[in-house]
Order: C-alpha cells, then sequence, then structure tokens
C-alpha cells in the first residue's frame, strides 16, 4: 500500500478558511464572478455562459478544448524561436492535477528527484510516495530565499530524473531569476535530467520589471526539450472555482503520458470551466484582468510591508517579489515563537487566519507564518488591524 504524508497545508486551510473572519492565508488574488469578468473583458458581446445554454454537457475535448489550449501555446511561444504546438499542453483539473499526473506518470521506486524547498508539499510527498529518493535544494532566508547552484551540483546523482522547481515560490514569493534559470538548463542538459517547474503563481510578477535582465522567464522558453511547466487560471487568474490548470512540454511524449495517467483520473475538464477559462486567457481579456491583480497585490503589499516595518521588534521578512505570498518569521526575545500556537490563538481571539510554517512547510520554519496578501485590500486592512491589536495584547503571552 503506498503510504503518503498528510498534506499540513490543505488540512489547515480545509480546517479554517471558511470560517475565519479575516482570511489573509489565502493564495489565490481575490477571486471574481463572471460578471466581474466580462466587465473586465474588452468583448463585451460574449457571454462565456450563454454560449453553452444550447450545448450538450458531454464529457467535451478530453485533453482541453482547442481553443484554450491555443491560447496557452500562443503565450508560451511568446519570444522563442520555436512556437509550442498546442497539442504538447494539457488541460487539467487545476494545477494540483497537473503536478500529479506529472509527478505520478515519470517517477518510480529507484529514482532520485531534487525538488526546491521550502515549496507546496505536494511536489516532494508524492515522489517520496511513489518511492522515489527526495533531496532539498534549500533556498535560505539569510541568502534572499535564492537557491546556489553549487549545491545542486552537489545533490546531483546518477539515477538522478527529475528537478524540480517553484517559480514563483511558495511560501516566500522569491523568484529564480533568468540566469539562475539559464545555468539550471545547462546542468540538467549534461545529464539528460527533467526539469519540472511549477509555475502556478506566474505571471504575478509585482516587484520586477519585464525590462530586469534578471526578469524570470517561463522556463518552457529556455530551448530545453526535457521541460514540464505546470499552471491555473487559480491564483494569478482569480478563478480557482473553475478548477482548471494544464501541463506544458516541448517533448511530447510526456503529455501522452500524463494524458493516460489521466484516463484513470478526471477523463476531462468540464465544458463550463473550459469556456470560462478561455474567455479569461483570450487576448480580449487577460491582460485587464493581470493588470487589476498587479495593481491588487502591489497595493496590498504596500500595506503588509507598512504592518511589517511597525514591528521590527517582533517579526522580519525577504520583501516578495512575485506571487500571493509572504513568509515571516516572528520572534521574542531572538527566539522564533511557537508558530502554531500563534496562528490559533490569533484565530481564536481575533478571526485572523494565516498558516503556521513549520507545521505546514517544515519543522525547520519555526517561527515563520505565511500570509496570503493578495485579498479583497479590505479584508487585508482589517486583519492587519486585529493582528495589530492582538500585537499589542497577546503576543507577550505566547
Amino acid at each position: 500500500m503506498v503510504k503518503i504524508e498528510a498534506f499540513a497545508v490543505e488540512q489547515w486551510m480545509d480546517e479554517y478558511e471558511n470560517t475565519a473572519k479575516y482570511n489573509i492565508a489565502e493564495t489565490c488574488c481575490a477571486s471574481i464572478s463572471v460578471d466581474d469578468l466580462q466587465a473586465l473583458s474588452e468583448d463585451k458581446d460574449t457571454n462565456p455562459l450563454s454560449q453553452l445554454q444550447s450545448t450538450k454537457l458531454t464529457y467535451g475535448a478530453i485533453r482541453g478544448s482547442k481553443r484554450i489550449r491555443g491560447i496557452l501555446a500562443d503565450l508560451y511561444s511568446v519570444k522563442t524561436p520555436t512556437p509550442l504546438p498546442a497539442s504538447n499542453i494539457l488541460i487539467t483539473a487545476g494545477a494540483i492535477q497537473a503536478n500529479f499526473l506529472a509527478l505520478y506518470s515519470l517517477i518510480g521506486p529507484g529514482d532520485h528527484v531534487v525538488c526546491h524547498y521550502p515549496t507546496y508539499q505536494q511536489l516532494y510527498s508524492i515522489p517520496a510516495s511513489l518511492g522515489a529518493d527526495v533531496s532539498f535544494w534549500k533556498s535560505k532566508a539569510a541568502n534572499g530565499w535564492q537557491l546556489d547552484l553549487e549545491e545542486l551540483k552537489g545533490l546531483i546523482r546518477p539515477n538522478t530524473k527529475l528537478i524540480i522547481i517553484n517559480n514563483p515560490q511558495n511560501p516566500t514569493g522569491a523568484i529564480i531569476p533568468r540566469e539562475v534559470l539559464q545555468n539550471l538548463v545547462y546542468i540538467a542538459r549534461e545529464s539528460s535530467i527533467i526539469l519540472f517547474a511549477d509555475e502556478v503563481y506566474r505571471p504575478l510578477f509585482h516587484n520586477i520589471s519585464p525590462m530586469d535582465s534578471q526578469f524570470p522567464p517561463s522556463l518552457l522558453s529556455l530551448g530545453y526539450e526535457h521541460t514540464i511547466v505546470t499552471g491555473s487560471i487559480s491564483k494569478a487568474y482569480s478563478l480557482a472555482g473553475l478548477r482548471v490548470g494544464w501541463i506544458a512540454s516541448r517533448d511530447s511524449s510526456i503529455i501522452e503520458t500524463c494524458a493516460s495517467s489521466r484516463d484513470y483520473t478526471t477523463i476531462s475538464v468540464g465544458q463550463i470551466d473550459d469556456a470560462i477559462a478561455r474567455f479569461a486567457l483570450a487576448p480580449e481579456c487577460i491582460h485587464n484582468l493581470l493588470k487589476r491583480n498587479l495593481e491588487l497585490a502591489r497595493t496590498n503589499l504596500a500595506i503588509l510591508e507598512k504592518f511589517i516595518e511597525s514591528h521590527r521588534w517582533a517579526c522580519e521578512w525577504v520583501k516578495p517579489r512575485a506571487g500571493t505570498t509572504a513568509f515571516v518569521r516572528f520572534s521574542k526575545m531572538g527566539k522564533p515563537v511557537d508558530d502554531v500556537a500563534f496562528c490559533e490563538r490569533l484565530l481564536e481571539k481575533t478571526g485572523v487566519m494565516l498558516v503556521p510554517g513549520s507545521r505546514c512547510f517544515g519543522e525547520e520554519f519555526a517561527g515563520y507564518v505565511r500570509f496570503g496578501y493578495v485579498s479583497e485590500t479590505e479584508v487585508l486592512t482589517k486583519g492587519l488591524d486585529a493582528l495589530r491589536e492582538f500585537m499589542d495584547t497577546e503576543y507577550t503571552q505566547l
């Protein structure tokens, strides 16, 4: 029987997110409705739902509609010498299924996997459950959560099958810059190791300009054939309720293997989800949607930064450069607080929900708390006001 570790962060979210008064742990940009989406789109004549009124609700296109796969292929083909064929994209039920299928399809007993850390637990617990040996390629707060390529070289073994990265990184909001990605490709190519990038928070880069020489491209654009990336409509596009994600690769055999494995799970994504997702990603809508979310991220990050700066006596961070999450270390007298007790007591006293680092990202992250700061600005502001009062009245009692 396969043994898999409990998915700590998802269990924490499931237990508290629907009852919290101020959920500032959520990792998606503030959610929107279909009406909101239409208001953002320049295509005012199309209703993505009305088109389905007379459509028979079969399984639909098993690998995703031609339209959505074509839109995604075009997005991945920007500034690349070779366009990505639409057939090299597989639509899935969220990025979580995309990740699972890729790992399930490629990893087995005797394989070795190197995984960027800290990160979303799925990316290392699934390979371990499949019998692989997993080594952590650790980013460190003292180095701005950056990765050391020399350390990676020391982790690679003759049986290393896969190197997994998360860019932008959950929970820190750090990025892996262009130069590091280019050197990573060089290292992987030397040993024909598959590179797998969870890019679910892409393209929410709010603290680095696309004109910056270190702005990170999608790993798929760097020309290495043994590359897989996954993405989703959930995080940067505010549409988690659609359950639409994808796997993209320049290696068509990887897509075929993942599609074969998917036959045993959801078969296809629902036609309604596919239709709304392709409306959101279409050129008439995507730019306004991203503009809305980038502005929200910048506004809210400034609010969170003001809180951090006024509480330097208790907390420290590396300011995020992308994504929706920040990893903040709380301490007393130079020692990390019990982050689980902190989060539980905060929720009980104020209704503010945060995520404890040591429970959800690894025991070594004692004192760390993950904020999800791209909620509605009002929710973040009121949540931080309640947290501020908690810091003044309850924090010393922890």
